[in-house]
């Protein structure tokens, strides 16, 4: 008669729909714990599955951990209902209820079945540590005939894969990497500039509900807030189904790659390209002009491309490049001038005058309960700013930071 472990190992081998979860860590070290036939392998797929379950803080809730990750898997099924589409296959809709079953089954096994027909003999001796079963996610309690309806209701709302546990991501080592930890800078924080980001948020929720779009270019004096308001819209929006990707510029050579991988997702991606600027031997910059205009590999319809620069025109260009003896001088000037003209949108952030720092300064205080302090602040601002070469938002923040913590300190400003 064949016992629970190799009954569950079976079942999982068996997996179609959501197979892809045998990739991840933990359900890899249970499969390969399930499937061990000598002592020596079972009792190392021991150790090894306990210590990747506590390392991710899930030894009191095995079950948890295996449906949070078919929660995030990429399959045929997490696609198609974030797409939007209401009716499934019949025979996929099976499947997955079946994958689901057998998922759960799995990880319902106490440590004490899985010694039952264990290849160490009595394994008693050896006080193997054990791990709770727990409980699944929401999705996944209840009747198993509604787990289907459910997920598709989540992944409508949330994406598929890594995008429905991740909003950032960045391009690095030619793949796309989640960001665990974004920048949590929301607009709210972020002040002045109201006209400027409005633009942005407009052409933003136009690309969200399926209008026309732009390219979008921020560019401007240094700490206006141009790369802050990128993330601030994330935050704004990925509940909306938004996502951005992070482009270093020394990658663009990547990007008919990058959009090989998210031209089939039914999230809207920003790729955001920051600090952007190009000496004249830059081979990016053909790279980039293809992208934004013309290219094979152009950017999908779920992808719009948000720049940041110091600069208005992207190339540096100096007056020894206006000397020489080529011929059609005046033609490659304007070839190198026009790649901003690519972007459908360009929005200018200008560093603040005396009078519109310090209404920064004053709403950030009031933000943060500073106001009995305001007249103080004000003062110690300018004084601030002049010290570091020139008033921004950026350092109207750092000012604040610094101010707050003082008087949190009970320390005097001065």
């Amino acid at each position: 008669m064949m016992g629970k472990r190799k009954e569950a190992a079976r079942k999982l081998a068996s997996l179609s729909i959501y197979k892809g979860i045998l990739n991840r860590t933990v359900p890899r070290a249970l499969y390969r714990l399930l499937w061990a036939e000598t002592s020596e392998d079972f009792l190392q797929a021991w150790g090894d599955f306990f210590a990747a379950l506590c390392q991710r803080g899930y030894s009191e809730n095995l079950v948890g951990c295996l449906t949070g990750t078919a929660l995030y898997d990429q399959n045929a099924f997490s696609m198609a209902a974030a797409a939007g589409e209401q009716a499934l296959p019949a025979p996929m809709r099976q499947a997955v209820e079946r994958d689901l079953q057998v998922i759960v089954e799995a990880a319902s096994l106490t440590p004490a079945e899985l010694l039952e027909d264990a290849p160490c003999g009595d394994a008693s001796a050896l006080s193997l540590p054990g791990w709770r079963a727990g409980g699944p996610v929401e999705q996944l309690r209840g009747r198993p005939e509604e787990w289907v309806d459910r997920l598709a209701q989540y992944y409508r709302g949330n994406g598929c894969g890594m995008y429905a546990r991740y909003r950032a991501f960045i391009w690095r080592d030619h793949a796309i990497q989640p960001v665990a930890y974004p920048d949590k800078t929301t607009l709210r924080d972020l002040k002045g500039y109201e006209m400027q980001r409005r633009l942005a948020i407009d052409n933003t929720v136009s690309f969200l509900v399926g209008l026309p779009a732009n390219n979008c270019l921020l560019y401007g004096d240094r700490g206006t807030g141009k790369s802050s308001t990128v993330k601030a819209i994330l935050n704004e929006y990925y509940t909306k189904g938004l996502r951005v990707i992070e482009m270093p510029k020394e990658s663009l050579m990547d990007f008919p790659k990058l959009v090989d991988e998210i031209a089939a997702l039914p999230m809207k991606f920003i790729i955001f390209i920051d600090d952007l600027s190009f000496s004249r031997q830059d081979d990016t910059y053909a790279a980039l002009k293809a992208v934004l205009e013309g290219g094979l590999a152009a950017r999908p319809e779920n992808a719009l491309i948000y720049a940041t620069s110091n600069r208005r025109h992207l190339v540096r260009e100096t007056f020894s490049d206006r000397e020489g003896d080529e011929v059609h001088k005046g033609d490659t000037i304007q070839e190198s001038l026009s790649l901003a003209d690519r972007f459908g949108l360009a929005i200018q952030f200008s560093v603040p005058d005396k009078w519109r720092y310090l209404e920064i300064v004053r709403q950030l205080a009031q933000q943060r309960g500073l106001e009995d302090h305001e007249e103080e602040l004000e003062f110690l601002a300018e004084r601030w700013a002049i010290e570091r070469g020139g008033r921004s938002p950026r350092c109207a923040r750092q000012f604040i930071d610094d101010a707050e913590a003082k008087i949190k300190r009970g320390e005097p400003l001065r």
